[in-house]
Order: C-alpha cells, then structure tokens, then sequence
C-alpha cells in the first residue's frame, strides 16, 4: 500500500521574497509531513526557529535595523499579524502607503533571509486596538463581533475538527518572552534563565518555536488595546515586552542568552551584532502655555457640533479613537455641591468634566465615582471624553465609546447635547508647520490645557526618552508626530520611546506639544533621557502570567494569559 502523500500548507509559511508566488517558485515547497512528524521545506527536514515583531509597531526606517538583528540572534523565520483596522481605515478606504507598506516589509526580511509566518486576521489581539478589528463596525449598533452570523453551524464544526490527525510536527506559535503592561501596574518581566530554559528544552523535543515577542516596539498614537480581566485595563504606550530587543531596537542579556540555546542546535550567522542606537540626553525644557482646550474647540471640530437629545458614542458619529467633547447647559441654578455621575457604568473610558470652563474632576470607567457641583441656570457643563483603547481581548462584547448614558445632576438626567468630535492630530501639525509664537505663562490652570516648547538639537541627534515628571496624563505629538499617551501618575511607564528619525539636526528647531488632561506641575518641564523608565516606584500592583508548559516559568513568575 503506497504512503500517503503528506499535506501541503504553502500558504502559511512564505518565503518573504513571496518566491512561492513568482512562476520561477515552482521547485520551492513547504510541506507538513505528518507521519514522519516534521515539516519539509524544498523537500528537506525544516525546523523553524521564530520570533514576533509588529511591523505597525516599528516606523518603517527602522524595519531592516530589527529583522538584521532577529536574524543574527539565530533566528530563520519572524512571525506578525496584519491588523484590519490599519489597512482599511473607512470602510473601502484602503491605505498600504509608507509605515503600512505591507509588502516592502516583506522585501526587507527578504532582504535579512528571513522566512515570514503571516497570520492575516481578521481578529488578531495582540492588545492592539479593538484587537484588529475596524471600530466602524459598531457604526451598527446590533453587530456581534468574533461570531459567524447566523451563528456557527456546530454540526459543521465538529466535522472539521474530526479531520484533525493525531501526527504532525510540534509547535509552539507563542512563547513568551516577557509580557504586556497596563496602566496602574508593575512594568511585567521574564528572568532570562526561565526564557532560554524553555526555549532549549522544547528545541531538545525538535520542536519549531516562535518567540513572542522578539521585539515589541511601541503602541504610537491611539493604537493600544485593553483587557477585560473583572475591569477594563488599558494598554501602555510602551509594548517594550521585556522581549530581547528593547523597544529602542537594542540587543538584551535574554538576546544573547537566547541566541547562545540557538546555536546549540543550528547554525548562527557569524560577525558582530549592530551595535545598540546612540542615544540622546536634553533638557530640562520649560513648556509654555498655548492655551485651554476649549478655547480651539472651532479648530478642533470645524464642522461644529452634533445635537441630540441624549448623548451620542464615539462610534454614531464616526469618531474612531482620540477624543470627544460633550457639552449640554443647566436648566436651574444649583447652589448646593450636588452628585453628578453617569450610571450604569457609561463613561468609555475617562471623562474630564467641567463647568464654565473649571475643571471639576474625572469620571473614570469601572468606577463608582461622583463630582459634586454647583452652577447657575445657563452654566456651560463640558465633558471631555477619552477612548482609552478598545477591548483587544478578555470579552467578545462590543466596546462603545464615549458617555453610554445620560449623565445624572442631583435627580435631574440630562438632556440636550451637543458632541464635538475632536480632530486633536490635524490641529497639533497645523500648529507645527506654523510654528506658532510663545505665549506668555501665567498660573498654571487645571483641565485639558496644551503646552508647546520649540527648541534645537546643537549636538548630535540620537534616539530618546522623554520623560514628563510632575505631569498627570495626556498626549504627546513631537514636530506633529503622535507619540502616544502618558500617565505618569499612573505608571508604571514614566517615559515616551522618542526615535531620532523624529527629530531635526543641526540646530534646527524641533517642537513638543502636549495636551495635559488634569494638572500640570509648578515647573511645567520635560526631559530627554538617554535610558527608558518603564517601571514607576508608584505602582503597588503584580503583573501575573500563566505558563503553558510548568517546567519553563520558575515560581516566582506566575502569569496570567491574555490571548495573541
């Protein structure tokens, strides 16, 4: 009886040139060989030696500086997800320009002779926003999200999996290098000896493996996610993961640890590793008041605002991420601090309520909090509302964003709103290509407030870490670009990854602007470290993971899993 021909996965393991797509490809092969248990590629035995990088996390100038180094440290094969949500912006609206070129990253890991493992999605975690998904789909309210609609035929199901045979190579797709952050917890860590003990068992077992993450890069913009572990977790800005290449892009101990198991079992390339970026120390910087707010609200929404009776999410009006003003009037004069709050817990994610212009306090998701205010018949009530990120794993509910329910003063819900969805990003690059002129300082105000500081970089230019001591919470954009959130506060990051591509030479003049959501220090100033402070002595809380394999995690180091 003839052996049974093993089955071919040519579309899940790509040479990155996508060879296996050119008429000339026809020689090359990837195949599972289930019943020798192995996968053969070109017709040879073939172990695959991975590790994850998120080529929307890493600007494109510093692709190729990452896949050399994942390639030196040993590596034959780097693993990524393509996120839905930043391809396809609009419904039908596609963008693969620049950072999103999603075949010129392919060319570059051609380039370092590396094998590409694609998981396309749609769903994809990865605490990235909305876990790839577009945030447009909840433009439908009743849409169910991860399911089959009509719901999944089990019959069908069930049938598929019976296919499933009891051979085949072993594979581990994720194993973790270290771990995620969220604000108001410990910077999470994996001791080097727990990570290449596993790695080298499981190498011993002839097992093919893929390292998550090799390197981490960082959540710019709005892009992070959130979890849904008993309450809502965001997201840190940093996505460093402890993994072996810092979020700067430079080599760790665990990289040389890791890339020393490696070569016990294959060949390393030879020669020395690209040395780590140089690095750059400035400052302090005084920042210089621009103004509150509420003062650009008619550059911030040019449209004007949308009228409702009740508040609308983030999603009715096609705001995706960033920020939303709220504004109704009271109908009666309060004389007494009275309750206000937003029941049933409405507020997605933080809200920064003021009156007549006075910050009064936030509001936050998962929290039974209550401001009390007073006011005049007229007064002017503002709510700021943030998206935090949404839900990349933990729930499967949609995550509206944006203030879910009426908001509730004394007994009274009310009504008659007008929402402002803020274009935050397009008005920071106006005022860079400006390049407005400073503003006297005076006191210091409290509530979302914008401070800008122009300086020049005499010496030379490396990459950076701003730090922002004394500062609440909010965004950063340098010379336009949006770094992405800060809650120094909070922790546990205390630092932005600034690369140096971002900043201009030769004394030339670069610019900051922040937008600062609650309270600003006495000396409103900022710094550039040469060094990442991604672990605040503030934090009290432990960041746990849960190991798959008992033998690979010391005790010390329980986990919890989120979902890649």
């Amino acid at each position: 009886m003839a052996p049974k021909k093993p089955s071919c996965l040519r579309s899940l393991l790509l040479p990155l040139s996508l060879t296996l797509l050119l008429p000339q490809a026809d020689t090359r092969s990837f195949i599972v060989d289930r019943d020798h248990d192995r996968f053969l590629l070109d017709g040879a035995p073939f172990r695959y030696v991975s590790g994850s990088l998120h080529y929307f996390r890493v600007p494109r100038v510093l692709w190729a500086d990452r896949l050399l180094k994942m390639r030196w440290s040993g590596l034959n094969a780097i693993q990524f997800y393509v996120p839905w949500n930043y391809h396809e912006p609009q419904p039908g609206v596609y963008n693969f320009n620049g950072s999103r070129d999603l075949i010129a990253f392919l060319n570059e890991a051609a380039l370092a002779n590396l094998l590409v493992i694609l998981r396309p999605g749609p769903y994809i975690c990865a605490e990235w926003e909305m876990g790839g998904l577009p945030s447009w789909l909840l433009r439908k309210p009743e849409i169910r999200l991860r399911t089959s609609d009509p719901a999944d035929n089990m019959t069908k199901i069930f049938t598929l999996l019976r296919k499933y045979e009891p051979h085949g190579p072993l594979v581990n797709s994720e194993y973790y290098t270290g771990w995620l952050d969220y604000w108001g917890q410990n910077h999470s860590t994996r001791s080097v000896s727990a990570v290449t003990k596993g790695l080298e068992n499981m190498l011993k077992l002839g097992a093919s493996v893929n390292m998550y993450m090799f390197h981490g890069g960082t959540n710019f913009g709005y892009w992070n996610g959130a979890d849904k572990k008993g309450r809502f977790l965001s997201i840190t800005t940093s996505y460093d993961y402890d993994a072996p290449i810092s979020e700067a892009g430079d080599p760790t101990p665990k990289l040389f640890a890791l890339r020393d198991v490696i070569s016990k079992f294959q060949e390393v390339p030879l020669g020395p590793l690209p040395p780590p970026s140089p690095k750059m120390m400035l400052g302090p910087l005084t920042l210089h008041l621009v103004g509150h707010l509420l003062a650009f609200l008619d550059l911030l929404c040019p449209s004007g605002p949308i009228h409702s009776i009740l508040p609308m999410t983030f999603e009715a009006v096609k705001q995706d991420r960033g920020f939303m003003l709220y504004r109704t009037y009271m109908t009666h004069t309060i004389f007494e601090p009275t309750p206000f709050w937003v029941p049933n817990n409405g507020v997605h994610d933080r809200a920064y309520v003021m009156v007549d212009g006075v910050f009064q306090g936030v509001l936050e998701r998962n929290m039974r909090d209550k401001l009390f205010l007073m006011g005049k018949v007229g007064s002017k009530l503002d709510i700021l509302v943030e998206n935090m990120g949404r839900l990349s794993f933990g729930s499967n509910s949609s995550d509206f964003k944006g203030l879910l329910e009426p908001p509730i003063l004394g007994q009274t819900i009310l009504t008659q709103w007008m929402m402002f969805p803020l274009k935050i990003d397009n008005l920071v690059k106006w005022w860079f290509l400006l390049q407005l002129p400073k503003w006297p300082y005076p006191q210091a105000p409290s509530g979302p407030t914008f401070y800008s500081k122009t300086f020049p970089i005499l010496g030379s230019v490396g990459d950076t870490f701003l730090h922002l001591p004394g500062w609440t919470k909010g965004q950063v954009w340098i010379n336009g670009f949006n770094l992405g959130r800060y809650w120094t506060k909070q922790g546990p990051q205390q630092t932005l990854y600034v690369p140096r591509f971002l900043l201009f030479p030769r004394g030339a003049l670069n610019k900051i602007t922040l937008l600062e959501l609650e309270n600003v220090p006495l000396q409103p100033q900022v710094q550039f470290l040469d060094k990442p402070i991604l672990n605040s002595t503030s934090t009290l809380h432990r960041t746990h993971i849960n190991s798959l394999s008992a033998d690979t995690l010391s005790a010390s180091e329980p986990m919890e899993l989120s979902g890649h």
